[in-house]
């Protein structure tokens, strides 16, 4: 039986079969084998299946919850972004597009969890935050929702997420303004040329 630690692009934790290339952690989200919060910190982040050999079961007490993604335009639709420790290489290069895009200093990592935590819900509750954002400046691997179902933008269109894995391709809109999920902060950071991964599947 697949345990509940997938997480959708609107950030949910649910039990589903597809695998992740990517995982991460809000914290401690877990007593015995069930999730009971959906956050324990500002601190979202994506990490690397394997580092230096490193391994760690699931479902430890008192040690966070490991997490699984998709694919890194998934983490990123959900609110995560690049570890610091086992991805430095991602990090920094994240860290250095935020600043140049938004014209700002390097921000810290304090700084980048507490924007991304507003942008992906309201506060005070769990509750996703979505932004209208125009078509015309989406860059590609960003998530939006058409219809109540998360897309990607790619390659000039969208193509459905589902939790067996990408599906249909849908028109991209070419004006107006779009529900997105992925909060602005990182879309900026894909603006700038931030190399998403993204799996294969959302280009077949």
């Amino acid at each position: 039986m697949t345990g509940r630690n997938r997480v959708t692009p609107t950030g949910e934790i649910e039990a589903f079969a597809l695998r992740g290339a990517w995982t991460g952690n809000r914290g401690i989200l877990h007593s015995g084998r069930e999730i009971v919060r959906f956050h324990a910190s500002d601190l979202w982040i994506t990490c690397a299946l394997e580092f230096r050999g490193r391994w760690r079961a699931q479902w430890l007490p008192n040690r966070w919850t490991p997490l699984y993604f998709h694919d890194e335009a998934v983490a990123f639709a959900a609110g995560h972004r690049p570890c610091g420790e086992c991805r430095h290489q991602d990090y920094r290069a994240y860290r250095d597009a935020w600043a140049e895009e938004s014209r700002v200093p390097q921000p810290s990592a304090k700084e980048m969890n507490r924007q991304l935590h507003s942008e992906r819900l309201f506060r005070g509750t769990h509750r996703r935050r979505f932004h209208e954002l125009p078509w015309a400046g989406l860059p590609d691997g960003v998530f939006v929702l058409r219809d109540g179902v998360p897309a990607l933008v790619i390659d000039g269109h969208l193509t459905e997420w589902t939790r067996e894995g990408y599906g249909a391709r849908r028109p991209r809109p070419k004006a107006g303004t779009a529900m997105v999920v992925t909060p602005p902060s990182t879309v900026a950071v894909l603006r700038a040329g931030y190399p998403v991964q993204v799996d294969d599947g959302a280009r077949r």
